[in-house]
């Protein structure tokens, strides 16, 4: 039984104990049923008080409960003790189950993992469990079969709801050669996939690490609030005796053991940071741990990279231009696709893609040849079609006009990659490609300079490339040309020591691994990032969605602004009700109900973070 079920298990007796002994219902029984709650919900309060003190000599709020029910049940107040005990049992519940709401969203992973794959072997198939899938193997995944393993179709068409891996509400089409991710549902047909990540190396297992991960108790302030806690109970040992001297009344000291215990200022941080996390799961980001959310808070700054972060991450055509009299753009385009609809090269893909997006089909091929490192040779409709390099053209004997390479000189200085296209000896255009733009990146910048975030963009690109992105999406400041050790040190001493900046930064690729763990706050891409940026991460975009991390942020500094407020109360909470337990105004039973009312108080308050919504959503 888990500690939630047993906590409500044990108050919901003791409750109903308490109410016989309160309306003096329990007629000819040889005890007051109030001592059920006390064995009940005061033992193992007991119990763990006495393992605290005698393995750790953990001084924690426990003891003080502990010693308040001794004293309660020495001078006679029998209800009183089996009051305070409910009470704390009664708290307990509440915290457990704030607890849980707040990560019941992510826990869900957990129970999507899939538990067989069926495996294709020597030309049968066979249904293995899922942690036996190696990489390379081959699966089939039928309709409505959840796919067990990261990997790439390689027969068959269908479509896959990610709402689990990327929050798309609407199934994508997969055809061969895209990816697939596990934990995702196939929809339609069945089709056949190579696996390329297995067992904890796949998508779904690593959320689930950070799931695991995402604990509270790591961040320095709950370590802070401990501290704190254990004072607290030596200074209220040493109230309670020094009342009990001077007024000669143990049912004060008493009071003051019940309502000086620290459990609203022990929950006043762990709950929001829970109830923090929980909420950022619900818009797609995992955060690996409390300390990560406590120091999102105090960004100043986002360094970005920028392939896969402000950009997609893979070519798209830009531009097809035709230089020959005989061809329209459209014409060229067609011959491209035509030239590269073998070719298994990104940039030959993403043409064939563009192509088929405008509806234009590849003509029959007569010929194909691949030439390595220059680009595609093809015979189509009895003639001779090269795509490629411009050593491709020039080996082949033929040179671009000025007014080509003036073209390519200016795609070439706005970021953009240009393969040439030539039909009967001739150079007849070029089709321009680059990493387009993220559609939000604009957007998500304005964002944070509205919060007060400076940003800067650290690519390895070249200067002018790297301007063009900055202006496009309004960066304030652009670092080009960086190897991964630059980006490292311009975080280190440029933005975070020189210019007091709490950085945080923001990447995907293997290259950012060293970027993402120098900077106060790692923030990886999940879907396109390498497994090493998202080791490297303090939190992931699960769904690539860019624009929630000025909501992060917001979400980061609502959940510190929380726990300033949880403290500020708690302890002007516990001052108010320890004074008036000193001066005899307040009884044990008042004062445990005083004391879990703000504890409560607490909790709620930490709960709002759960429906907390950025302004901008």
């Amino acid at each position: 039984m888990d500690g939630e079920k047993r906590h409500f298990l044990l108050a919901s007796i003791g409750g109903f104990a308490l109410a016989f002994s309160f309306f003096g219902l329990w007629g000819q029984l040889p005890f007051d049923p109030a001592w059920i709650a006390i064995v009940l919900c005061g033992f193992p309060i007991l119990r763990g008080a006495i393992v605290g003190l005698a393995v750790g000599f953990d001084i924690k709020a426990d003891v003080l409960v502990a010693m308040a029910l001794v004293a309660a049940l020495h001078i006679g107040e029998i209800f009183a003790a089996g009051e305070v005990a409910f009470i704390m049992s009664l708290g307990s519940l509440l915290e457990e189950r704030t607890v849980r709401k707040a990560r019941e969203g992510i826990e869900k992973l957990v129970d999507m993992t899939p538990h067989t794959a069926r495996v294709l072997r020597d030309g049968s198939e066979s249904v293995i469990p899922a942690e036996d899938v190696k990489v390379g193997d081959m699966l089939r995944v039928l309709p409505g079969e959840t796919i067990a393993v990261d990997g790439v179709v390689a027969f068959g068409q269908t479509a896959v709801d990610q709402s689990l891996m990327t929050g798309e509400s609407l199934p994508v089409d997969k055809g061969i050669n895209d990816e697939v991710f596990s934990g995702t549902v196939n929809q339609l047909g069945a089709f056949d996939m190579r696996a390329t990540k297995a067992g904890v190396d796949s998508s779904l297992q690593r959320m689930i690490r950070l799931v695991e991960s995402a604990d509270a108790s790591k961040a320095p302030v709950v370590r802070i609030m401990d501290r704190w806690a254990t004072w607290i109970v030596i200074a209220a040992l040493l109230t309670a005796v020094g009342t009990w001297f001077c007024t000669g009344e143990l049912i004060r000291a008493v009071t003051i053991l019940v309502v000086f215990c620290p459990c609203a200022l022990v929950l006043s941080t762990p709950t929001a940071i829970m109830a923090g996390i929980g909420n950022a799961t619900r818009f797609g980001v995992l955060i690996s741990s409390g300390d990560a959310l406590e120091r999102l808070a105090q960004v100043t700054r986002v360094a970005f990279d920028k392939t896969g972060t402000l950009t997609r991450g893979k070519p798209e055509v830009v531009a097809a231009r035709s230089f020959s009299p005989d061809l329209t753009d459209a014409a060229l385009l067609c011959l491209a696709t035509t030239i590269e609809q073998r070719s298994e090269h990104p940039l030959g893909r993403a043409i064939v893609r563009h192509a088929r997006n405008q509806g234009i089909s590849p003509k029959n091929l007569e010929r194909f040849t691949t030439i390595p490192g220059r680009g595609v040779s093809v015979k189509t409709d009895g003639k001779q079609a090269f795509g490629g390099t411009l050593q491709l053209m020039l080996d082949n004997g033929m040179k671009p006009t000025g007014e080509i390479s003036r073209a390519v000189e200016r795609y070439r200085k706005s970021g953009s990659t240009v393969v040439y296209i030539a039909v009967d000896n001739t150079v007849a255009g070029i089709i321009a490609l680059a990493d387009t733009l993220r559609s939000d990146a604009r957007e998500t910048v304005d964002r944070l300079h509205c919060e007060k975030i400076r940003t800067t963009l650290l690519t390895g690109d070249n200067a002018q490339a790297a301007k063009n992105i900055a202006e496009a999406v309004g960066i304030d400041q652009v670092r080009a040309e960086l190897l991964p050790e630059d980006k490292v040190s311009i975080i280190k001493t440029e933005l975070q020591e020189l210019n007091f900046d709490k950085v945080c930064m923001v990447g995907d690729g293997i290259n950012d691994a060293p970027a993402l763990k120098a900077a106060h706050v790692g923030l990886a891409m999940g879907s396109v990032g390498s497994d090493i940026a998202l080791d490297a991460a303090d939190a992931v975009l699960v769904r690539d969605d860019i624009k929630r991390l000025p909501q992060l942020i917001m979400l980061a500094r609502k959940t510190a602004l929380t726990i300033k407020i949880n403290i500020i109360v708690s302890v002007i909470l516990n001052a108010v009700t320890v004074l008036l337990a000193a001066m005899g105004l307040m009884g044990p039973v008042v004062g445990a109900l005083a004391h879990n009312a703000g504890a409560l108080l607490i909790v709620l308050n930490s709960t709002r973070l759960l429906m907390w919504k950025y302004r901008h959503e």
